[in-house]
């Protein structure tokens, strides 16, 4: 029982009971997925298309963002460096 105490008490009960637990889950789980014609790869692809989605979104805003910023500095930074000049004579 010492070399299979830890082990028992992290998976939740002895090895082999685990492992025919986790087959019938992942059993019912598979035959769900197949009943709604789910795969593994279409999951994995839905989830890759949502991430790019998101960080398109967030690197368009961004993109945007900064074309608002270098549009505006076209306007302050030539007033701002006239008021400077004209304020170093003063």
């Amino acid at each position: 029982m010492a070399n299979g105490g830890g082990t028992e008490r992290f998976l939740g009960g002895s090895v082999l009971s685990v492992l025919v637990r986790l087959f019938f889950i992942s059993l019912l789980v598979g035959a769900a997925m197949a009943f709604l014609g789910l795969s593994p790869r279409g999951l994995f692809d839905s989830v890759l298309r949502f991430v790019r989605s998101i960080t398109d979104l967030g690197f368009d805003a961004v993109r945007e963002v900064g074309g608002w910023a270098i549009a505006g500095a076209l306007v302050v930074v030539p007033l701002w460096l006239l008021s400077r000049l004209f304020a170093s004579k003063r």
